[in-house]
C-alpha cells in the first residue's frame, strides 16, 4: 500500500462535500428516471438537513456513507491506523448526530429512511422502490382534536 503525505491527505480530504455526492446523484438519477420531481435537497428547513426530503407526506431519506457514517463501526473502527483518536471521535460524534436527528425527526411525525452507500451503489433501484412504497401509502391523518368553545358572557 502507498503511503500518502500529509499534504497529499489533506488535499484529497478538502474535495469531500457533504453536498452533491456521488451517492446522492446515483440515488437523485433513479428518482428522476422514475419521474419522482417533488423533492428539495439538503433542505435547510428541515432538521438534519436530509439529502431528499419529500414534504407532503414527510419523508426524510439520508444517502450515508459507510466511513462517515460508522457501517458496522464495532469492527470496523479497527482498521483504522492513522490518527485513530481523531477519526474515532469524529465517526462516533456522526453517529450520535444520525441517531438524534432521527429521533427528532421522527418525533416531529416524518418518517426517516436512511440508506448506506453500498446498498444504493449496489442496488439503487431497491432503495428507490422501498421510497415509493411509502409514497403511494397514504398517511394516516391524525384526528384534530375539537377546539374548546370559549364560555360566553353572561349579560
Amino acid at each position: 500500500m502507498l503511503k500518502r503525505t500529509k499534504e497529499q491527505t489533506g488535499f484529497i480530504m478538502s474535495h469531500i462535500r457533504s453536498k452533491n455526492t456521488s451517492l446522492e446523484r446515483r440515488f437523485k438519477a433513479e428518482l428522476d428516471r422514475r419521474g419522482l420531481k417533488k423533492y428539495t435537497e439538503n433542505d435547510q428547513d428541515v432538521f438534519g438537513k436530509p439529502d431528499f426530503t419529500f414534504k407532503k407526506p414527510k419523508i426524510a431519506v439520508f444517502c450515508d456513507s459507510e466511513f462517515w457514517h460508522g457501517y458496522e463501526w464495532e469492527t470496523e473502527k479497527y482498521r483504522i491506523k492513522t490518527n485513530s483518536d481523531f477519526w474515532y471521535a469524529k465517526i462516533e460524534r456522526n453517529r450520535t448526530r444520525d441517531v438524534t436527528v432521527t429521533d427528532r425527526l421522527l418525533a416531529d411525525g416524518w418518517i426517516v429512511l436512511r440508506f448506506w452507500g453500498k446498498q444504493i451503489q449496489t442496488n439503487v433501484a431497491a432503495c428507490v422502490d422501498e421510497l415509493e412504497k411509502l409514497l403511494a401509502t397514504p398517511k394516516k391523518k391524525t384526528p384534530k382534536t375539537p377546539k374548546k368553545l370559549k364560555p360566553t358572557k353572561k349579560p
